[in-house]
């Protein structure tokens, strides 16, 4: 392993070792003195609570993450100290990385916004876990580091037989099903769904939730042959390719002119025009995303001739918005994975270095990604949503 680096899979062009201001960082004879200011330096961590710890940060929207290690704050009275052992990284976070997202941190930032791991430290008011406690958490954007601290009522407690892993999964990716399915569209069983993206990480929590828990008939749209497979093994009764012709069209060969009762769609443009018209009498679509890249206009028409209702869901808000259905749906993923109900997709693993440069240079068609740092393994979830920066 290089000295004073992590990056053991990266060229040094891709990993930011020193600052202009680290004190560590070599310096020409007869150099002016060093003037200190605040800076994420390179540093070596100690053990226990209170070391520094290493976390991923975007420093420049479309530039590469750098990985630095950053010095601990103490815990506020409502805080928790958490040792990140896994941290996803959803389509939100390529966004934000871009500066295309609806919030737009301050730089710099850590991106991820749904990790698990275990209670290191509590604030002298937390009366929810303790230390030792295996948790998930929706903490923003400061989960892709060895350490998070988060409030209280933003942890879960990871129940018996659920793996850190499988917890890290379901936050963003089945919170967004559970919301749109239940909550949204008020899905009955027997009711046919269909999902757009269908092979991506939300996608695929769709299909999972609408068949497993809700026992509705799923029709999985994706964009590519290779992705037929995997959506027919998590549980759609059947799947069009909309990159072979109109999705209207092979909906309809399927269903007739009835139409479908439910669309979640997170691609927009014409693939959302589609799915619209693809609606039963009094169906509901969903908007959850545009990763097509286009917000298509809603002819206010197609509402009105068969009844039909569009809606959005924008599932982080909930967390400010309605707080009680937020925690309710996270507090549901738990338990049916726990009963076995559902099973999170997880695709490859990686480790921390990798997964940036893949990120950031190869382009990797990801959607969910979830790390776990030091020599710990880390996993992702494969999504056909190209993250470009």
């Amino acid at each position: 392993m290089a000295a004073a680096a992590w990056g053991r899979c990266l060229p040094r062009a891709w990993l930011r070792r020193w600052g202009p201001d680290c004190p560590r960082a070599p310096r020409a004879a007869g150099a002016p003195p060093l003037t200190r200011r605040p800076s994420l330096w390179c540093r070596s961590a100690g053990p226990g609570r209170g070391r520094h710890y290493r976390a991923a940060l975007c420093v420049e929207p479309k530039q590469p993450l750098a990985v630095e290690e950053v010095g601990p704050r103490p815990v506020r009275p409502h805080e928790v100290r958490v040792d990140v052992h896994f941290c996803g990284v959803n389509f939100a976070d390529v966004l934000v990385c871009r500066g295309q997202y609806q919030e737009k941190p301050q730089l710099p930032f850590t991106p991820g916004m749904e990790f698990s791991g275990i209670v290191l430290e509590t604030g002298a008011d937390v009366s929810t876990v303790k230390e030792g406690d295996r948790v998930i958490g929706v903490s923003g954007f400061n989960g892709m580091a060895e350490e998070c601290i988060i409030d209280q009522k933003t942890l879960w407690q990871i129940p018996e037989g659920v793996s850190l892993r499988e917890a890290s999964t379901l936050p963003v990716s089945y919170g967004t099903a559970l919301l749109a399915l239940e909550h949204r569209a008020c899905t009955q069983p027997g009711e046919t769904v269909l999902v757009t993206a269908a092979a991506g990480a939300t996608g695929l929590a769709v299909i999972d939730v609408a068949t497993n828990i809700l026992q509705a008939k799923v029709i999985a749209a994706v964009g590519s042959d290779e992705k037929c497979q995997l959506v027919m093994q998590k549980g759609a009764q059947s799947v069009v390719n909309y990159s072979q012709g109109g999705l209207k069209e092979a909906v309809r060969k399927l269903v007739g002119s009835v139409g479908v009762n439910v669309v979640i769609d997170t691609v927009g443009g014409d693939v959302f025009l589609e799915a619209l018209r693809s609606l039963a009498w009094e169906g509901r679509i969903v908007v959850v995303g545009f990763a097509g890249g286009t917000i298509a206009s809603v002819p206010a028409n197609l509402l009105l001739l068969k009844n039909v209702s569009a809606m959005g869901l924008y599932w982080s808000r909930y967390k400010e918005q309605n707080f009680p259905i937020f925690s309710r749906t996270l507090s549901s993923a738990l338990q049916y994975c726990q009963q076995g109900r559902i099973q999170p997709h997880i695709g490859a693993v990686f480790k921390l270095e990798k997964i940036l440069f893949i990120y950031l240079t190869e382009r990797a068609q990801v959607g969910g990604v979830a790390d776990s740092l030091l020599s710990k393994e880390l996993h992702l979830r494969l999504d056909p949503r190209t993250l470009r920066l």
